[in-house]
């Protein structure tokens, strides 16, 4: 079953584009179970939402995101996880 993620992490977007240039680097800018990526916001407090396979592969992709965020000085707090009902592209 596929899943929402939605984080209000502590992060500016010059701090989120050094993650997304961080993640390319590592192969990790398009993450297999990734199906949707968006980032939102004032450039002083971004939002991100995603949409995942599943919780496994959310979570397999976080062991390589949370190290990134760790040097980068970027809390992502406590992310909303829900199922996925629909889409309507």
């Amino acid at each position: 079953m596929s899943i929402s993620v939605t984080f209000r992490p502590t992060a500016n977007i010059e701090q989120y584009n050094e993650v997304m240039k961080q993640l390319e680097a590592a192969g990790m800018g398009k993450p297999a179970g990734r199906q949707l990526h968006v980032c939102s916001g004032a450039a002083e407090r971004i939002t991100i939402f995603e949409m995942w396979d599943s919780q496994a592969a959310f979570d397999a992709f976080g062991e390589y995101l949370m190290p990134i965020l760790d040097a980068v000085e970027i809390d992502p707090g406590i992310p909303a996880i829900a199922p996925v009902n629909n889409v309507i592209p």
